[in-house]
């Protein structure tokens, strides 16, 4: 625990202006990011008495180690800043608004030639047109379904599309009347592109005057006796009644606009947003955040909006933006939000009227949502640092290890042998830290072991001393206490790979892994990293240099803490090596003969039936092959006389023995043989480790 005393800048040195500024750990990680209208204000409340300081405050400036700042010309390019940051370094004590779900957005893509109907989730793209969000996917399939009566736009992938426009028949939809069928040119481009405008300008919101319109066809048909076609608009103008009834007027003055409601306590808030254009609820989402810094309303409202906007521009952010509670101050975030949108938007709280009874609907559903997260997750917290506490208390560490590395190795019968890292972060998998390893038999210049007899406890030390020897490279070329901005990202902001040293280094075996973990940190000269082993038999705990294990009760957090850790490491590694053994099952002989691609090797194959049979052909008999000249022929031949022929296939679906067949040819059903021969007494047949 760090003593903000001694990285406390003196007063003289801070700026008396707008800013934001950082604060960050011992290894040099941003931890948090913060802005001001006065820095030199705002910093003197950090370093304060410990004790008057709120508790996450005072865990946050005794997790730090130092902080700097970053001047700037308004409060505007400060909340700009602030965004761009917490984005960069996602900062552990930082608000952050945590989704439930990926939200689904109906999505019209204006940007193809024929453009598509569909669901869409994740980042927006550039010429898409997009409507929502959506609570759940099948809430927009009924929509499309009703509307695609009327509006009958393309809906199926780009495979589909291909494939009708070659057979020349549609699909399902173009038979019953819900697509025009462009891929068999039923309707030209222009024409479908028109039905999709019409169908963007319903959904969004300018549904009276194509009622209307088709009101006034229906009666002309009627008037005309085609009463068929009036039938089939009648039908037309129900569905769309019935597709508008799904989305309720709210606001009878056709509004546009954005409502925010937050529900809190004193460790977590809520976040509710109902999306209303043209009157009407058109989308609705929701987060959840833990409230790890002291904040106000006004400061969750903040986030939210940055959280809400920081990507959007025009009319993404609506004209009107109601809120609970107003920012402070409220200014610049306005003026912000104006420069996203490129005209004025008005941020205010709601005082009487329609709006302030639809901010109590969101206000309610913020309450219930935070309800449900609590019955959901009432535990989680607790029980994430509890299993973190147990843990320190089981292994006898100074402290709860925020960061865990597990690692694992995997092969099958001695091939393929790799290695996986994973890495948990205040008790939750952190996946963009994960790492795969090769298994080598080197560890720098430095041959490790000869011969095929590789095993779990040579590969585990070379994976750790791989991996630190990292760690250390990057920790030279920086310096510890580096004072520059970039001692621990790349130059494009992100992480570098082995920057961060973890708490706790897991290993998923016994006492031989554990041994060799420990050996290769030592001979690196690190002593301030500790280790454990996890053996899967009995779930035992293991220590460097104890002939006993620790041995967790089967209820403990800690334990169980730790089997999600080696559990993990486990699948990461296990579908590293079936890549790479998919990969060399399918490997051929002839991938080596330079100048033979796909096409003539399936020629080659389809020819002779299988590689055996291509072995034994002659020259002249290759030479038969459609695309196949002397020269490479008997290129062909060499290579298939240098390659050692593969062991006996076998049929995995029968046990069959495969004679006329080799691995890596035409039936992906076989594999080698000797993949099934048995192994050490302690595997079973075939299996991966």
């Amino acid at each position: 625990m760090a003593d903000p005393s001694s990285y406390r800048p003196s007063p003289g040195q801070i700026p008396d202006s707008p800013g934001v500024y950082k604060f960050r750990d011992e290894h040099r990680r941003v931890i948090y990011v913060g802005k001001a209208k006065s820095l030199r204000q705002r910093l003197a409340n950090y370093f304060q008495d410990l004790a008057g300081l709120h508790p996450r405050t005072r865990s946050m400036v005794t997790t730090a180690a130092s902080v700097e700042w970053t001047v700037v010309s308004t409060e505007v390019e400060a909340l700009q800043l602030e965004y761009s940051w917490i984005k960069e370094f996602d900062p552990r004590f930082n608000v952050k608004y945590r989704d439930d779900k990926s939200y689904p957005y109906l999505a019209v893509t204006m940007n193809e030639q024929y453009p598509r109907v569909q669901v869409m989730r994740g980042h927006k793209k550039k010429g898409v047109k997009y409507f929502g969000p959506y609570a759940h996917a099948w809430a927009i399939r009924d929509t499309v379904d009703l509307l695609l009566r009327v509006f009958p736009v393309r809906t199926c992938s780009a495979g589909v599309f291909k494939n009708a426009a070659r057979t020349g028949r549609p699909c399902l939809l173009g038979y019953i009347g819900k697509c025009s069928a462009p891929c068999v040119e039923r309707i030209t481009a222009e024409d479908h592109r028109e039905l999709a405008e019409d169908f963007s300008d319903f959904m969004a919101g300018r549904t009276g005057t194509y009622l209307r319109r088709l009101e006034r066809q229906m009666m002309d048909a009627a008037e005309e006796m085609e009463y068929e076609r009036a039938a089939r608009l009648r039908d037309d103008i129900e569905a769309l009644k019935k597709a508008m009834e799904k989305n309720a007027v709210v606001l009878a003055d056709a509004t546009d606009a954005d409502l925010i409601a937050v529900a809190e306590d004193e460790l977590e808030a809520a976040v509710q947003i109902f999306h209303v254009r043209g009157g009407r609820v058109r989308g609705q989402r929701g987060w959840v955040t833990d409230k790890v810094e002291a904040v106000t309303t006004g400061d969750l409202v903040e986030h939210a909006l940055q959280q809400l906007y920081g990507e959007e521009t025009g009319d993404s952010v609506p004209k009107e933006v109601l809120v609970p509670a107003l920012p402070d101050p409220v200014e610049p975030v306005q003026e912000w939000l104006t420069g996203r949108r490129g005209s004025n938007v008005s941020l205010r709280i709601p005082q009487r009227g329609d709006k302030k009874a639809l901010m109590e609907t969101v206000q309610r559903n913020a309450q219930q949502s935070l309800v449900l997260h609590k019955t959901k997750r009432a535990s989680d917290l607790t029980t994430r640092s509890r299993a973190m506490e147990e843990i320190a208390e089981a292994l006898d560490l100074d402290s709860a290890p925020l960061r865990i590395e597990c690692y694992d190795i995997s092969h099958l019968q001695g091939d393929d042998v790799v290695a996986s890292m994973v890495v948990f972060e205040d008790g939750l998998a952190r996946k963009s830290e994960y790492r795969r390893f090769q298994i080598k038999g080197r560890v720098g210049d430095t041959q490790v072991w000869h011969g095929e007899g590789q095993d779990d406890v040579r590969s585990m030390h070379e994976v750790i001393a791989r991996r630190f020897r990292r760690y250390l490279a990057e920790k030279e070329k920086t310096g510890e206490w580096a004072e520059a901005e970039d001692a621990f990202t790349e130059e494009d902001g992100r992480p570098k790979r082995f920057a961060y040293p973890p708490q706790l280094v897991v290993v998923d075996g016994g006492q031989p892994q554990v041994a060799a973990a420990r050996r290769a940190l030592d001979e690196l000269g690190i002593d301030d990293i500790a280790v454990c082993g996890l053996a899967k038999r009995l779930e035992e705990v293991w220590l460097p240099g104890e002939d006993d294990p620790v041995v967790l009760p089967r209820t403990s957090e800690g334990l169980y803490l730790l089997q999600r850790v080696r559990d993990e490491a486990h699948r990461f590694a296990i579908t590293y090596q079936r890549t790479k053994r998919a990969k060399r099952f399918r490997a051929s002989p002839l991938d080596d003969v330079p100048g033979l691609g796909d096409t003539r090797k399936q020629a080659l194959l389809k020819h002779f039936g299988s590689l055996k049979k291509l072995r034994a052909a002659t020259i002249d008999q290759i030479c038969e092959v459609p695309g196949i000249g002397r020269k490479t022929a008997e290129t062909i031949a060499a290579a298939l006389a240098q390659a050692a022929p593969a062991a006996p296939a076998v049929n995995t679906a029968t046990g069959e023995i495969m004679e006329d067949e080799e691995p890596g040819t035409t039936d992906t059903s076989v594999e080698p043989v000797a993949a099934f021969t048995a192994g050490p007494p302690d595997r079973r047949r075939g299996q991966e480790t």
